[in-house]
């Protein structure tokens, strides 16, 4: 049996990790570069279409935005998450197709235009939806046995709502092995969801560490924060402005609004109206409503068995068609506004931002982290003046930021989660954090708790019966010579490759079939090579 690191590996995004266990091949996520990367990830090791599995962690979609393609290269196993993951991918991964198909009929305008080739999507809906009808899910805890060589258990990370650890046991011959994927640890005393739950042993474990250098410090009083921000601009007569992640952040911040308003901190403005804008974040939080019991913390708990909704007040508007979002800026009562993207690159935001940043009166508050060279770090950085469609903007609104909300956990939690293991497992691979920050908190296991550490790259193999690696790896610089078109056209390429590799499998399952329907096969292909032999 042996473990393959594919993509995560020094980098934060783009999650898969490749296992061989008997004659079962899989994936432990399937995600999407975003971002800047600095290394190549290797392809994986066989086709497609000869994957049975794949698990996932969470929705997020640079753990899962990458399956619909996975399909398209003719995938056609199942794949294994938790219930709520599951109807978060229902919404995530269709929003993720619609952008690829817009991005490139966007593209494609210009292409014409200019008379350039035109490019296809990095995948389709037909593809997201196809994917999606591979769906198997599954409760937290509940063991799962796929085959005779992997049975397997989710287990809550605390991360998002849905988001699982994954407790594996590998089987083959006489060697049986326990990997475990922390997949991405949550914070601590989040709103909603429950803190991460811990795993008390294993042989091997693939852990992240995306803030393995950094510690969150002091928690903040997000209430009393969000409070003072909300009163000071209302008073002024101006708006809130908050560009806020679809999945995760825009609920958590509908519930401490919920609880400003039923505890009476604002003044004046009690009956002050809350616009989510996205249609992403508005089905988002119908699934969050959906999975109330399943997935939430003791507290939040309770005020669901009191009948209280604890992302419901009055005054929360959902602003779901264009016309919605349109009339939000046409209203002149000073308002709070949560819209996506939340770094301000796409999306809704961007159209309130032009309304509002240079109003003196607003303020424009940000909920989470902002990647360089994004408009929302450029405004966190004090930018005086952006650019938004074409048009060039004062920044005269205040800008606050609100620190501490994280969905990760910082350095102390998450050593606080290897720790919980009651015996030592025989490796702990770092993944999933910044390519210097993998090898410091590999370093800070060795030195600090004795463990056999490891940081690997993008194409290393290890073996998990004889515990030695069989491929070590250095990382393979990003090649920047290669165009953004040319990366698009060799995708498609591999896709047609990855259709041969998936018809060549078929013809061998159909060894031994009927003589008359193995003929009529044969004559198809032929058919389709007479076509395109050219």
């Amino acid at each position: 049996m042996k473990l393959m690191f594919i993509g995560a590996d020094h980098e934060v995004t783009g999650s898969c990790h490749y296992v061989e266990c008997g004659d079962t091949k899989l994936v432990v996520d399937y995600g999407m570069e975003q971002g800047v990367n600095i290394y190549e990830n290797v392809d994986l090791p066989v086709p497609c279409a000869e994957l049975d599995y794949v698990l996932l962690t969470h929705a997020h979609i640079d753990h899962a935005g990458c399956i619909p393609l996975l399909y398209a290269k003719g995938f056609r196993g199942q794949i294994i998450t938790t219930y709520a993951t599951g109807d978060l991918c229902q919404i995530m991964l269709r929003d993720s197709a619609h952008i690829q198909e817009m991005e490139a009929e966007w593209k494609n305008r210009k292409a014409r235009r200019a008379g350039e080739p035109e490019v296809v999507p990095l995948y389709t809906m037909d593809d997201a939806q196809g994917a999606l009808s591979h769906l198997k899910t599954f409760e937290y805890g509940e063991m799962v046995r796929l085959n005779d060589n992997i049975s397997l258990r989710f287990t809550d990370a605390g991360h998002l709502l849905g988001s699982a650890s994954i407790e594996m046991w590998c089987r083959e011959g006489e060697a049986e092995k326990k990997i475990v994927f922390s997949g991405d640890i949550g914070n601590k005393n989040k709103p909603l969801i429950r803190d991460p739950e811990y795993v008390k042993d294993a042989d091997y474990v693939l852990m992240e560490c995306t803030y393995g250098n950094k510690t969150h410090g002091a928690v903040m009083e997000h209430i009393d924060e969000l409070t003072e921000i909300i009163q000071r601009t209302l008073d002024k007569g101006g708006n809130v402005v908050i560009p806020a992640f679809a999945v995760g952040r825009t609920q958590e911040l509908l519930y401490f609004i919920r609880k400003i308003k039923s505890d009476h901190l604002i003044f004046g403005h009690e009956g002050f109206e809350v616009y989510v804008d996205s249609p992403l974040a508005v089905e988002a939080t119908n699934v969050f409503k959906k999975n109330l019991m399943r997935c939430y913390d003791e507290e939040t708990k309770a005020l669901v068995e009191q009948g209280i909704n604890p992302i419901e007040f009055p005054g929360l508007k959902l602003s779901v068609t264009s016309d919605d979002s349109r009339a939000i800026n046409f209203d002149q009562k000073p308002k709070v506004i949560i819209s996506a993207s939340g770094m301000c690159d796409a999306g809704r935001i961007r159209h309130h931002l032009k309304h509002n940043l240079w109003r003196p009166e607003c303020t424009i508050v940000f909920a989470g982290f902002q990647a360089e060279a994004t408009l929302g770090r450029s405004l966190i950085d004090g930018a005086s003046e952006v650019k938004l469609f074409g048009e060039s903007i004062d920044v005269r609104a205040q800008i606050k930021s609100i620190k501490g909300l994280s969905s990760h956990a910082d350095v102390n939690g998450l050593m606080e989660w290897i720790k919980a293991f009651e015996k030592k497992p025989d490796m702990v691979f770092t993944v999933h954090g910044d390519d210097e920050v993998c090898d410091i908190f590999a370093d800070r296991l060795r030195k600090e708790l004795g463990l056999n550490a490891s940081a690997p790259f993008s194409g290393a193999v290890f073996d998990l019966t004889e515990g030695k690696w069989l491929v070590e790896t250095e990382g393979i610089p990003v090649a920047k010579a290669v165009t953004p078109a040319r990366k698009r056209s060799d995708s498609v390429f591999a896709r047609l490759v990855a259709a041969g590799e998936r018809l060549a499998r078929v013809i061998l399952h159909n060894e031994g079939g009927a003589n008359k329907d193995l003929a009529k096969f044969a004559d198809q292909i032929h058919s389709l090579c007479d076509k395109w032999d050219r």
